[in-house]
């Protein structure tokens, strides 16, 4: 019978042997996984992060997916060739070998076994997050340390004459989207001395962290860089940015999705040291971002209708869900980055709010002016004078050019061709300004 003794006897060694099987398995596998995990060190970057950079550039320079049968191809984001074309000169961009998401790849490092695997995450709403794993097969961590010091230090010696240039991406994150060459000083033609004001405050201002922490200050500087368009002020930025060895994030108050808590986001996510620009801030706004500060009730009318100021002033404050409240919040409030340098150029400086321009938020105000008289000149003389290994046309020193009459005796002299050969082809009203 089903239900008779022995029959509940074998159902129920049958019951213990299962149980004892399935307890058995699990506990290998326990045990296989912990030996796993023991032998092994596992690390994931996400694709996007500053790491995975420095390990995707170490990895192409060990030429690790040269000989890969399985490999996804980018013109985007490599200083290092994998073509081999680094010094083609035709060669316009950069190929870049990348790691399949169906396949794993090993290499040797330091006698140790090392895997490489690439995911995709499907983050819904069509967007996806790619990571990057690697495995050592090793049983101390420090090797892993040891391989992204050696990753960081070669891709910053990579960069060591570049300029990482990122924006804004999704509200709240930070996307690199160029490496630009430094740009000398020499390069930048200012009136004397305002590039150097602005550079040494910068590195004053970077060599006195602990001074800002003994005194309870926060560790921030902003610069207002205001006047004509086109008078040097993102060049300057360029140039500093190059000398500090600084990268560049650029913030654009207009962009689509932003508002107070996302620039807040963004601000907070921001490199231990770096410089945010923000351009054009004056335009950032519908007509300006200078609050009314005259008392209402004074310039009251009858025909005024109530609330119909309030919702001008709101309009004035705002766009794109970024206020001026929140803005002020975000460059000097309780979430806002240390160590960071703020720099941010207006064409107009009276349509800045005072709230905006005082210290702590933009300390130093720097306007600019269009071309001097020596601007004009060294202009001049950076394009239409010969170079000194050009022998057949001699470099006239401008010195002389004031102190010897028959040097400067007008555009009929003689000598005047001799000092550049595309001197006669410039416009008349050229050459009268700059002669």
């Amino acid at each position: 019978m089903l239900l008779s003794a022995s029959a509940f006897w074998d159902w129920a060694k049958l019951f213990l042997i299962g149980a004892l099987v399935e307890g058995l398995r699990r506990s290998l596998r326990t045990a296989w996984e912990r030996l796993t995990r023991s032998l092994w060190v596992t690390a994931t970057f996400e694709f996007d992060d500053d790491a995975a950079d420095w390990l995707m550039h170490w990895l192409s320079k060990e030429k690790v997916f040269q000989s890969a049968r399985d490999i996804e191809v980018s013109t985007r984001g490599g200083m290092i060739d994998d073509l081999g074309d680094n010094d083609d000169p035709d060669a316009e961009d950069n190929v870049v070998f990348l790691p399949s998401t169906e396949q794993t790849y090993s290499m040797w490092y330091k006698r140790r076994y090392i895997t490489i695997g690439r995911d995709r995450v499907n983050n819904g709403y069509g967007r996806s997050t790619d990571y990057l794993h690697l495995r050592m097969l090793t049983r101390s961590p420090a090797l892993l340390r040891e391989l992204l010091r050696d990753a960081r230090k070669a891709y910053k010696a990579a960069n060591e004459n570049l300029i990482e240039v990122s924006v804004a991406e999704d509200g709240d994150r930070w996307r690199r989207v160029a490496l630009q060459p430094k740009r000398p000083p020499s390069s930048v033609v200012l009136d004397p001395g305002v590039l150097e004001l602005v550079l040494d405050d910068a590195k004053d201002f970077l060599s006195s962290r602990k001074w800002y922490a003994d005194r309870g200050i926060p560790f921030r500087r902003g610069y207002l860089l205001h006047g004509a368009p086109g008078a040097g002020k993102t060049s300057m930025i360029h140039t500093i940015a190059g000398e500090l060895s600084l990268s560049v994030n650029i913030l654009s108050l207009t962009v689509s999705g932003l508002d107070d808590n996302s620039l807040k986001s963004l601000i907070s996510n921001l490199p231990k040291s770096c410089i945010i620009l923000m351009e054009d801030i004056d335009a950032a706004f519908t007509r300006s971002i200078k609050r009314d500060i005259i008392d209402p009730e004074a310039h009251a009318t009858p025909s005024s209708v109530p609330g119909e100021e309030k919702r001008d002033n709101g309009q004035d404050m705002k766009t794109g869900g970024v206020t001026l409240s929140g803005l002020l919040n975000a460059l000097d409030g309780i979430a806002a980055q240390e160590g960071r340098i703020l720099f941010a150029t207006t064409n107009s400086y009276g349509a800045l709010d005072p709230a905006l321009l005082r210290p702590g938020r933009l300390d130093l105000h720097v306007e600019f002016h269009l071309a001097s008289t020596y601007q004009a000149r060294e202009l001049f003389k950076r394009f239409y004078t010969c170079s000194s290994e050009d022998s057949s046309h001699p470099v006239v020193d401008d010195d002389k050019l004031h102190t010897d009459p028959s040097l400067s005796s007008g555009l009929t002299s003689p000598r005047i061709p001799r000092l550049c050969p595309q001197l006669p082809r410039l416009p008349p009203l050229c050459r009268r300004v700059c002669c």
